[in-house]
């Protein structure tokens, strides 16, 4: 992060900036292999309070049919079969609490909807970067991650499914938002 920035600085309403935003997700196929895959339709807000960081907040919406992993038939499974994205179109995140865990590290927790089931989850947040781009506006840069069970949200076709997909899936997102005036 930049060492000019002061938390104080950081303060304000930010909007997640989609051309330099991956929200992404990694399970394990198999004994081996990874699948690793993104949503190409989200849309966010985020809320800081550099001074007070507890009372930041953040609130995101994915369109689930956006699910992308460069194979179209493992795509349209998972869209139908898993996600059932004609009756459950979005997949939500709503932030509940801020707790830093670090200079630059935060513990965010919230209440993550998938098929209709909202459970709580904790992530793991860092801020990467924090600057005023050639246009003038002030952007923060975030990674961060958590680990969840998919069978939790009912993410699982049947049993089957469960040898060849392992039920842990990663969730992770490098996100870019610029502060709105």
């Amino acid at each position: 992060m930049s060492t000019t920035i002061s938390p104080g600085e950081l303060t304000g309403t930010y909007t997640l900036h989609p051309a330099h935003t991956r929200i992404g997700f990694v399970a394990r196929h198999t004994l081996s292999t990874r699948v690793r895959g993104q949503f190409e339709d989200f849309d966010g807000d985020v809320q800081l309070n550099g001074a007070h960081p507890s009372k930041s907040g953040a609130h995101l919406t994915i369109r689930a049919a956006s699910l992308q992993t460069g194979h179209r038939q493992r795509d349209d499974h998972l869209r139908g079969a898993f996600l059932d994205t004609e009756k459950h179109p979005a997949i939500t995140f709503t932030s509940t609490g801020v707790q830093p865990a670090g200079d630059t590290t935060y513990k965010v927790t919230g209440d993550l909807t998938i098929r209709g089931v909202t459970k709580p989850v904790t992530l793991a947040v860092e801020l990467t970067a924090a600057e005023t781009d050639s246009m003038g506006d002030f952007r923060v840069q975030f990674r961060g991650s958590v680990t969840v069970n998919r069978n939790d949200w009912g993410v699982n076709q049947n049993a089957a499914t469960s040898i060849l997909v392992s039920p842990k899936v990663t969730l992770e997102f490098d996100a870019i938002a610029v502060r709105l005036p």
